[in-house]
């Protein structure tokens, strides 16, 4: 039975789950002609730690993309707004805190 528990366990761990996704309008269009997609990705890791990342990328899966990580305590309470420009990607989030993404970081498969 122990056994089988630390292996469910092993197996479940690392997970993560996409807590806010976004995408950009079809009126911003980047250098690399490819929709681009924006999500917060909330990590589980077997020590228990819960980090927060934010994923930029043309894939809609977010595997591959460009990370941003985010302080827990700021990312808990997710995303408020996303404003797409041909320069970037500017993030609220509802403590007040901005990020600002320039495209070239997340554009050509990044």
């Amino acid at each position: 039975m122990v056994l089988s528990t630390a292996f469910l366990t092993v197996v479940w761990w690392p997970r993560t789950e996409v807590t806010y996704r976004d995408s950009a309008p079809a009126t911003v269009v980047y250098a690399d002609d490819s929709p681009h997609f924006l999500g917060l990705v909330h990590g589980h890791t077997l020590p228990g730690r819960h980090p927060y990342k934010m994923a930029i990328g043309r894939d809609p899966s977010l595997s591959y993309r460009h990370w941003t990580d985010l302080d827990t305590t700021v990312a808990a309470n997710g995303i408020e707004s996303v404003t797409w420009t041909e320069s970037g990607v500017r993030v609220r989030l509802p403590t007040g805190h901005e990020a600002f993404i320039p495209a070239q970081a997340f554009l050509h498969g990044r």
